[in-house]
């Protein structure tokens, strides 16, 4: 979504305090979560952020760009009334921005001991030059930030301490329930706390801004147990290695993977840095073992294949991830077979199904055996689907319920369902959507600038900057580059030089594309008086016009084109 400001008539407050809340990012979208609630008068509010995570660009419209992250530019011009930042998870799409971006807010982080000592360890690996003031809460665990009052409140989700978030205040109480699901039998961690869910529904609940992702998908989410049980059979099936591929976030599934191994007489080893980090954290923080044994991947060429079972990243299809470089034959240790069987234990994230697709298929020209989510139950989502929703709607009971953390259509699908669950009000906003939650009636009161920044190697640069419109450009129209020489009377001192990159060698007449750029830049320069030559803008405009539109008209399409002009 691009950025976006001044559309909404503020509302205002008459100088009265109020509660509103705003998403920077997560609401239109899958993933790049980033919250914030203001308490106090509109011209002195006290903020709370929650959560600032990332999300991943789709196909081939952000060209080259890494990672996309909110743009925090409203948040950043309320810093010194910026209490804190809470962590709800610590998934990438809720966690993944705050090394990045913490030195634009400089707040305390309030994050699980989970998700603590994964973003230490991630700032390790950065080299410890960023200084984050990181306060560890326990799981379950009223704490303060500010003049907000919180509950972590356990939920069930896809990695160690979820917790959906109670924030009390003198206009109401808000859940903001982060990423759940409903799973009486977790592998590893707590269930849902629905006995707590329940008290606070009695409580009284102005608002409960929610989890959409499932909001299309009918039915109840199997559990992990599950899941770890229809892993164990198939890898007692298997004759040869086994590889298989998760969310490295994902404990539950390594755990899984572990016991599987166990139980068949394999070694469990693991391929890819980001796995054997989650490994390290889980173990230090109680969620595997302290005697959790592994081998790293440089041992597998002493195992013989069918005492293997491979945990590899790169479920996502990551060009530089395990799994990649395994496809490709180049991974300097791991090598896959005829006879081999791969388990993708994990679902392509939208946008994803092109690179996973490929790999899959290098796997299969390998000769290896390929189980999907399509061909048995090897993954299940952390998120809740519709009879979920309505479960929790009827434990909470929210005067207002405000769907996030989906695309539009799953942000529809929601708020029809929460009216039909006895919801009082419901309401689908924006980023950038300014909304009192209280006192008084709910409603858009303001709005603020959102967007979007994307990591282009080491920069971090706006997604409307020119590079990357440049690129998108370049990918479907190619660039020439003209270079002139002219003398000091204006007349060219040399020809003319031409580059053309990604642009058809001829037309469909046979006619060459460089000899007809190059007509037009002779013929444009007859055209200009010699006198006017010295303006060098001049010329180079003109060139550049004439040459573009030579081979919009052979081509059918506007190339960038660049003109060089050098006096001598």
């Amino acid at each position: 979504m691009a950025g976006k400001t001044g559309k909404v008539k503020r509302i205002s407050s008459n100088g009265a305090s109020e509660l509103v809340y705003v998403a920077l990012g997560g609401l239109g979208e899958i993933g790049m979560n980033c919250y914030a609630y203001g308490l106090g008068p509109s011209d002195k509010r006290q903020w709370l952020m929650v959560d600032l995570g990332i999300t991943f660009p789709e196909g081939d419209f952000e060209p080259g760009v890494d990672v996309i992250l909110p743009d925090l530019r409203f948040i950043q011009e309320q810093r010194d009334n910026l209490a804190g930042l809470v962590l709800t998870h610590a998934h990438e799409d809720h966690f993944g921005a705050v090394i990045e971006l913490w030195p634009r807010i400089k707040c305390p982080v309030y994050a699980t001991p989970f998700a603590a000592a994964l973003l230490k360890a991630k700032l390790a690996e950065y080299g410890g030059q960023t200084k984050i003031p990181i306060r560890e809460i326990p799981i379950d665990t009223h704490f303060k930030v500010g003049n907000f009052d919180l509950e972590f409140i356990s939920v069930a989700h896809s990695i160690p301490e979820p917790q959906a978030l109670a924030i009390r205040t003198e206009h109401g109480l808000v859940l903001h329930t982060g990423d759940w699901k409903l799973d009486d039998h977790p592998l590893l961690g707590k269930p849902t706390a629905s006995a707590r869910l329940q008290q606070i529904g009695a409580e009284g609940v102005m608002a409960m801004i929610c989890d959409s992702t499932n909001a299309l998908r009918e039915g109840r989410s199997p559990s992990e147990t599950d899941v770890g049980n229809s892993i164990m059979t198939i890898v007692k099936g298997a004759k040869r290695r086994v590889a298989m591929t998760i969310f490295s976030s994902n404990v539950s599934r390594i755990q899984a993977a572990a016991n599987a191994a166990q139980a068949t007489g394999r070694q469990l080893v693991v391929a890819g840095r980001a796995m054997h980090r989650m490994i390290e954290v889980a173990i230090e923080t109680g969620h595997l073992p302290k005697g959790f044994k592994y081998h790293d991947q440089e041992h597998i060429a002493y195992l013989e294949p069918a005492q293997t079972l491979v945990l590899c990243t790169g479920s996502q299809g990551e060009p530089r991830a395990a799994l990649a470089r395994i496809a490709d034959n180049q991974h300097p240790h791991v090598k896959l077979s005829t006879g081999d069987l791969i388990i993708f234990s994990s679902r392509a994230i939208p946008g994803n199904e092109k690179p996973v697709g490929r790999i899959q298929n290098k796997l299969v020209e390998l000769g290896c055996e390929l189980v999907t989510d399509g061909d048995a139950l090897v993954h299940v989502t952390g998120h809740p689907r519709r009879e979920e929703l309505r479960e929790m709607y009827g434990w909470i009971k929210p005067a207002l319920a405000i769907p996030m953390h989906g695309e539009a259509r799953h942000m529809a699908a929601h708020a029809k369902l929460a009216r039909e669950s006895g919801a009082g009000k419901t309401m689908i906003v924006r980023n950038g959507d300014v909304v009192r939650l209280g006192p008084g009636s709910s409603q858009v009161v303001d709005e603020v600038h959102t967007g979007r920044l994307f990591r282009d190697g080491r920069l971090l640069v706006d997604s409307e900057d020119a590079p990357v419109r440049e690129r998108r450009k370049l990918a479907i129209a190619g660039i020439a580059v003209v270079t002139l020489t002219l003398d000091a009377k204006g007349q060219t001192a040399a020809d003319p030089d031409l580059i053309l990159d990604g642009i058809p060698y001829a037309d469909t007449r046979g006619a060459n594309m460089e000899d007809l750029a190059l007509d037009a830049v002779e013929q444009t320069l007859r055209t200009i008086p010699a006198k006017r030559r010295g303006d060098i803008d001049m010329v180079a405009d003109a060139v550049r016009r004439s040459v573009r539109a030579a081979i919009d008209q052979a081509w059918g399409k506007k190339p960038i084109v660049k003109v060089m002009v050098a006096r001598v």
